[in-house]
C-alpha cells in the first residue's frame, strides 16, 4: 500500500527551483533513503512529504490520516534544565510511563527513562528521540541524518535498530543521510537526488550507477561492501579485503 506518493513535483524559493520534476513513491513496511550532495534538495523533499514546503508543481497524496514519526538531525536543550527522559517524553503532550518504558525499549534505551537528558551521550540522545518519534505507533518513521556526529559504530548500531523496528512495529522507515556506506546497507531502495531524482533502485544498483558515481565518485561502492559481507557481491579490487573484514568486526560488536 502507498503511503505517500508524488508526481512531477516542484519547490521552488522565488526563482530558485530547489526540486524540479520528482517522482517518487513509499510503500508500507520499506526502508527508503535520500542520498545527495549539500544543496541537493534533500530537506526541502523531507519538508514537502510532510506538508510543510509548498509545492510549485506536480502532485502529493498522502494516505488519510498517516501516522508519522519524526527524527530531527539535531535538537538543543539547554544543559543547564534539570529533566529526566521521561519527562522529556511527557512534553507537551503527557504519556503514561508505560508508554514511554516501552518506546525507550523499542529504542535500545529501556533503562534510560530517569536519567537527565544533559548526562547522555549522544548516541543515547538520538535513542531517545527516536522513542519519542515511536510514541505515536507510527505507520511511516521519518529520519531527518539522524546520526549526525555519531562515530561509525555508532551510526551502524543506530540502523540496525531501525531496521529491527521495521521488522517489528511494520513501520515504513524514509531515512536522509550523508552517510552512504552505513545508510544504503540498511535500505530496500535508495532514491539519488540532485534537485532531481538522478537515479533509484536497491543499494548495490544505485552504487554502481554512473550518475551516483559522478556525485560521490566510485570509492563508495567499495565502503558499502563492508556492511555487506553476508550478501553475494564482489569487492572493488582496489580495496583491501583484510582491512574491510576487520571494519566489518567491530562495526558488528558495537
Amino acid at each position: 500500500m502507498s503511503l505517500i506518493s508524488a508526481k512531477g513535483m516542484g519547490v521552488s524559493h522565488g526563482k530558485n527551483h530547489v526540486l524540479k520534476n520528482v517522482t517518487l513513491e513509499i510503500k508500507s513496511g520499506e526502508i527508503v533513503t535520500i542520498v545527495g550532495p549539500n544543496g541537493s534538495g534533500k530537506s526541502t523533499l523531507l519538508r514537502a512529504l510532510i506538508g510543510a514546503a509548498k509545492l510549485s508543481k506536480g502532485t502529493l497524496t498522502r494516505k488519510e490520516n498517516l501516522r508519522i514519526g519524526y527524527v530531527p538531525q539535531k535538537l538543543h536543550i539547554d544543559q543547564t534544565l534539570p529533566i529526566s527522559v521521561s519527562r522529556f517524553l511527557s512534553l507537551p503532550n503527557k504519556v503514561s510511563d508505560e508508554t514511554s518504558r516501552a518506546a525507550l525499549a523499542q529504542a535500545g534505551v529501556g533503562n534510560l527513562a530517569q536519567r537527565q537528558m544533559s548526562d547522555l551521550s549522544g548516541g543515547q540522545f538520538q535513542r531517545v528521540l527516536l522513542a519519542r518519534a515511536l510514541l505515536g505507533n507510527p505507520e511511516l518513521l521519518i529520519l531527518d541524518e539522524a546520526t549526525q556526529g555519531l562515530d561509525q559504530p555508532g551510526s551502524a548500531s543506530f540502523y540496525r535498530q531501525i531496521e529491527s523496528l521495521r521488522e517489528t512495529l511494520g513501520c515504513a522507515v524514509l531515512m536522509v543521510s550523508h552517510e552512504l556506506h552505513v545508510v544504503m546497507a540498511a535500505s530496500d531502495r535508495v532514491i539519488c537526488l540532485n534537485g532531481h531524482v538522478c537515479c533509484e533502485g536497491a543499494p548495490e544498483v544505485v552504487a554502481s550507477a554512473p550518475e551516483y558515481r559522478a556525485l560521490f565518485g566510485s570509492g563508495t561502492q567499495g565502503a558499502l561492501a563492508l556492511y555487506r559481507h553476508d550478501h553475494d557481491h564482489h569487492h572493488d579490487h582496489q580495496h583491501d579485503h583484510h582491512d574491510h573484514s576487520h571494519d566489518h568486526e567491530q562495526s558488528e560488536d558495537a
